[in-house]
């Protein structure tokens, strides 16, 4: 993982100086309403971008600025709050820079106040006819796995993989973060149908960690990708031995897990007392609204998406 510095507007503006000498693509991402614009130096960097995100318009003015240049002097990534702007130095791993945008609009909505009171989720989600489930866990925990195991289903729709937006309504309602999805290369491994559907996408460029952008319409059907939909449950994994396979857990167990597990998020830019408060009053407030369980996925993965697929016929 890499480590996030503070700087102030002095040093953004110094180091911007050196790097505005270079010639930059620059390409505007629409993340949930949020203009999020790229610079960088990077040809493999652009085209991702393109692909994974929808475009912003270049009449909207950014919100918050990414610049991921190679300069040849390791690995650095320094955030300046007040613009939101994040400067990235020879990463060479795409999944960080696409987290790290969407790191930057969940500190966006945290500081803009607003009367939609939205917040952001590190996880996935997948509908069933307007409501779905939330899935949330630390890394290693088998998010992926559990939520394209889960998609075979014919059902079941697509709307993320990795980052959600919501808002706190009479209903919890969810947003999508992505355009396409970032998916690892050997999810057939755990799920042979994938092998299939990966061969009808053709050829699919993989990056040096193994992960591809695929355009999910043609992975599972225009019909079957949602934008929104209802959040009816959440679950949380771990994958603990000694622990209950599955249970349902009150609000209380449910926040105590978050902020044990640092939120499951590794890519919060700032931590600090006030943000760790923000963040544990929404989980509060999203566990009051809706049931939540946790899941052990030290079982097969067919005995984990069973018993989610169980529960969402019981609810």
């Amino acid at each position: 993982m890499y480590h996030v510095e503070k700087i102030t507007v002095e040093e953004r503006d110094r180091i911007l100086d050196k790097i505005h000498d270079k010639p930059l693509f620059e390409c505007k991402a629409n993340i949930y309403g949020t203009c999020v614009k790229l610079f960088t130096d990077s040809q493999e960097y652009k085209d991702a971008w393109r692909d994974n995100f929808n475009s912003m318009s270049d009449f909207i003015r950014p919100h918050a600025r990414v610049i991921a240049i190679e300069n040849g002097r390791g690995m650095h990534v320094k955030y300046e709050p007040t613009s939101k702007t994040v400067i990235i130095e020879n990463c060479d791993y795409y999944g960080w820079i696409k987290s790290i945008a969407l790191g930057l609009v969940a500190e966006f909505m945290e500081d803009v106040k607003s009367e939609h009171r939205r917040f952001s989720i590190h996880g996935s989600y997948v509908d069933f006819g307007g409501n779905g489930v939330a899935i949330i866990g630390p890394s290693g925990s088998g998010k992926t796995t559990l939520t394209y195991g889960l998609l075979l289903e014919g059902y079941t729709n697509f709307l993320t993989d990795d980052w959600m937006f919501v808002r706190l309504a009479n209903d919890v309602l969810v947003y999508s973060s992505e355009r396409n999805s970032y998916i690892r290369g050997n999810i057939e491994k755990d799920w042979k149908p994938y092998a299939q559907k990966f061969k009808k996408l053709g050829k699919i460029k993989k990056d040096n960690m193994g992960r591809s952008i695929v355009d999910v319409k043609m992975l599972f059907g225009e019909d079957r990708i949602r934008e929104n939909s209802v959040m009816g449950a959440a679950i949380l994994l771990t994958r603990q031995k000694g622990l209950p396979a599955f249970r349902e857990l009150d609000a209380k167990e449910a926040v105590d897990f978050m902020v044990r597990e640092d939120f499951c998020n590794p890519h919060q830019l700032s931590r600090n007392p006030k943000k760790n408060w923000m963040r544990k009053e929404f989980f509060a407030e999203l566990f009051d609204k809706v049931p939540v369980y946790l899941l052990n996925t030290i079982e097969t993965p067919r005995e984990s998406v069973e018993r989610v697929l169980k529960m969402i016929e019981e609810e």
